[in-house]
């Protein structure tokens, strides 16, 4: 047993997750490679050859890293508990005109709950992944910031992390960037696992091509959807759509519809099968209503909090100010973002921490008196 402690390792095969598990290693911690089982590429209708996290190469690749390095490798099969969550929500998100978030529902109710309990199953203290952001324990809390590479940093896809679990995780790679860990991995003699590509793909949707997955997993969708109008914002119809599922906020191509000037997708409204229309303004707003808040650096937000808000994962952020709404909680920012889209996450942040995020619930609401 090391003196440093035992660590559960979640590894993709993917270079992030190996040089984690092989820093940890070189630091002295016993450690255990487990690789998550959580999708067939069979079941997205898709027929490109597999590849990425679920595929037997990547397995392969995780457990030649942790034979090389001689430490015990499992693979754990979550396809069910995946598919009842994450795979569910994808779908009934669209179908209810948002634009889902799946990895950060995955992060925080499948991938850490699964790791958490089999760390616990074989005695180890801690968990770790490959994702680019760091931890600390501050004033009693355990606190998630940007990691040293801005342009890779994950801190936004980890707000929905509970404190018990932040506490038994390690993120090795958040005082590194990108192109230190390539030239880690080549050094140390994995030359083909420090060429090997990035993957910005949904797993379960290996082609990015969501719209054919929704068809495949909800027969008969695209004729019960299809022939909806195309309406501007003062409710003229200028056209006729696919059906409002195939459609997201701020879409501008693959509209096959012509008005002269150039538009984009500014609201969905299911209920009529309605997708509304408008000009790049028209997608700016102010205001909009969080769901499902997790507060990470503080236990509550003062009234009027200001804190620097993504509301998409490449966002730059904007200051916003917060407050409760019941429930919710409202942000105002303090210039107009354009693209606010209902289902993807808020997140943020004061300085480089995580303060907290949320679900978009609604935007453009009437200012309450």
């Amino acid at each position: 047993m090391s003196k440093k402690g035992k660590v559960l390792v979640a590894m993709s095969g993917g270079i992030d997750s190996s040089v984690t598990a092989m820093l940890l290693h070189e630091q002295g911690y016993e450690v255990v490679g487990i690789t998550m089982k959580t999708w067939d590429y069979a079941g997205s209708g898709t027929t490109k050859k597999e590849t990425g996290c679920c595929s037997l190469d990547s397995i392969n690749d995780a457990r030649q890293m942790s034979v090389h390095f001689g430490f015990p490798h499992y693979i754990l099969d979550i396809r069910s508990e995946f598919g009842d969550v994450i795979i569910d929500n994808f779908v009934d998100e669209y179908i209810a005109g948002r634009t889902p978030n799946p990895c950060v529902l995955c992060n925080t109710h499948i991938k850490w709950e699964a790791l958490l309990k089999r760390a616990d199953m074989l005695d180890c203290e801690f968990i770790a992944t490959g994702h680019y952001a760091n931890i600390r324990n501050e004033n009693n809390r355990y606190l998630i910031s940007k990691g040293k590479d801005l342009n890779k940093d994950q801190s936004y896809v980890l707000w929905g992390l509970k404190q018990s679990s932040i506490a038994r995780t390690m993120l090795p790679l958040g005082d590194f960037t990108k192109p230190e860990i390539r030239r880690m991995a080549d050094e140390a003699g994995f030359s083909e696992l420090a060429k090997k590509p990035e993957s910005y793909e949904i797993c379960f949707v290996p082609d990015n091509d969501y719209r054919s997955f929704l068809k495949h997993r909800v027969p008969g969708l695209e004729q019960k959807v299809d022939g909806g109008n195309f309406v501007m914002k003062n409710g003229k119809v200028v056209g006729k759509h696919r059906g409002y599922p195939f459609y997201t906020i701020g879409q501008r191509k693959g509209l096959e519809i012509a008005l002269g000037d150039p538009v984009f997708v500014t609201e969905i409204i299911p209920e009529t099968n309605t997708v509304v229309l408008g000009s790049k303004d028209d997608l700016e707003e102010q205001r909009m209503l969080v769901r499902d808040a997790n507060l990470i650096k503080y236990g509550n937000l003062p009234e009027d909090f200001t804190a620097t808000t993504k509301i998409r994962y490449k966002d730059a952020g904007t200051p916003a100010t917060i407050n409760s709404e019941g429930s919710l909680l409202e942000f105002v920012f303090h210039q107009k973002v354009s693209g606010i889209a209902p289902g993807q996450s808020a997140v943020f942040y004061e300085g480089n921490d995580v303060v907290g995020g949320g679900f978009i619930a609604r935007k453009n609401y009437p200012q309450t008196n």
